[in-house]
């Protein structure tokens, strides 16, 4: 294509990337906010659940849920090279795939982890931790179900770090039956108590069938 052909709004420009972010702060303010937010998914017609939006947030290296500093934004997008909804909304389905290979799924799944949290806290709630788990791993591991069912009766009341990081490396690695469960390996306890609990409901379940 004959470059001289190429009209300018095509081109990424960093003035208008700039001047698409003011339409979600104040004058005064180089971070868009809550209600910023509401807006920017609105006019890229996604919900703020969706999972694209950490993507998004990830790529933007944003280091607190439901706030983009103006470098954050900047860096994102200029990045994506997106300076409009128009272009954002042409970038969904790429943002959506890069969660189909398994090591940028897995930084992406890390980064959540200090993401969701509250930034003066060392662990992250229970509840946010169900909501983040349900977004990243509730398609994909058949398990999820009965481990958010465990946590609803177990005393965690906070995740930690290591136990965040654990609970995808046993959603990928341990079958469904739990055959190759090895009780003596690494794992945290909470995932200890998880085989130890679903195995007894499994256990009663199958003698009360039977």
């Amino acid at each position: 294509m004959d470059q001289r052909h190429i009209r300018a709004e095509d081109t990424f420009s960093h003035k208008r990337c700039l001047a698409w972010f003011r339409e979600y702060t104040n004058p005064d303010e180089d971070t868009l906010g809550p209600d910023g937010m509401e807006k920017f998914c609105e006019d890229i017609g996604v919900e703020p659940e969706n999972v694209v939006m950490l993507v998004l947030a990830y790529k933007m290296g944003a280091t607190q849920m439901g706030f983009f500093s103006q470098y954050e934004w900047l860096k994102g997008l200029t990045e994506l090279e997106c300076d409009s909804a128009v272009k954002m909304q042409s970038k969904l389905d790429y943002l959506k795939s890069i969660l189909n290979d398994p090591n940028v799924f897995k930084s992406i799944y890390r980064y959540s982890y200090d993401f969701a949290k509250d930034s003066d806290q060392r662990s992250m709630d229970i509840n946010t931790a169900k909501a983040m788990l349900q977004l990243l791993l509730g398609k994909h591991w058949p398990l999820y179900p009965q481990f958010a069912q465990f946590l609803d009766q177990s005393k965690y009341k906070v995740i930690n770090k290591d136990q965040w990081c654990n609970i995808l490396e046993f959603s990928r690695t341990i079958n469904n039956d739990l055959t190759n469960y090895d009780i003596d390996g690494a794992w945290p306890v909470m995932l200890d108590e998880f085989v130890e609990w679903l195995r007894s409901i499994r256990t009663c379940s199958s003698t009360t069938s039977s």
